[in-house]
Formats: C-alpha cells, sequence, structure tokens
C-alpha cells in the first residue's frame, strides 16, 4: 500500500472510531510505532485537525470533520449496483459482507 492510500486510510479509520491508539493504527496497518507518528504528523502538517485525548489514551478528530464524500453520476452508481448483484451471486460471504458495506456507503451521498 503506499502512503497516501494509508494517510487516507486513517482517516477514515480516525473517523469511524471515538479515539484510536498508535498501537491500534500500526497494527491495522502492519506498520512500526515510528511509522504512525510521522503519518499522524503528516495528517497534522497538510491541515487535518487530529489531537490526542487523553481520557481515551488514543487520537481522534476534531468533532465534525469528515473528508468529502466521493460523488458518483447516476451511471456509475448504477453501474456499481449491477456489479454488486453478480457479486452477491458467485462471490463469498466475506465478500458479500463487504460489498454490502459499500453499498451502504455509497447510499448515504447519493
Amino acid at each position: 500500500m503506499n502512503r497516501i492510500d494509508r494517510l487516507t486510510g486513517t482517516i477514515l479509520l480516525l473517523q469511524s472510531h471515538r479515539a484510536i491508539t498508535a498501537e491500534q493504527i500500526a497494527s491495522h496497518w502492519e506498520i512500526s510505532l515510528r511509522t504512525v507518528y510521522r503519518d499522524l504528523a503528516a495528517l497534522t502538517e497538510a491541515g487535518v485537525p487530529l489531537w490526542f485525548c487523553p481520557n481515551h489514551k488514543g487520537y481522534r478528530l476534531m468533532d465534525g470533520f469528515h473528508l468529502p464524500p466521493v460523488q458518483f453520476t447516476d451511471q456509475e452508481a448504477t453501474a456499481l449496483f449491477v456489479a454488486g448483484a453478480v457479486t452477491n451471486t458467485i462471490a463469498d460471504t466475506s465478500l458479500q459482507q463487504a460489498h454490502a458495506s459499500a453499498l451502504l456507503k455509497i447510499r448515504e451521498y447519493c
């Protein structure tokens, strides 16, 4: 995984947790703690409102901060739903669950 994908993914991790420790982030990405601290510093330098929450012993985003949603055209969203229907008929349970989760995200923003 390249660094940009990991940094974006880290923001999504932070959005999905009230607070998350550096150790949890390192475990999630299978990287060192030092790399986590460099990534968190890079996010802060890029303007991501990140802070350490001593009560939860973890990092969190400032309330109200979210990445802007991905914008799909109607045709793109339809293509994803059709591809998902095929996935549900031929894929295993883990892929079907990942597909369902992705569709919920798409429905939330489209």
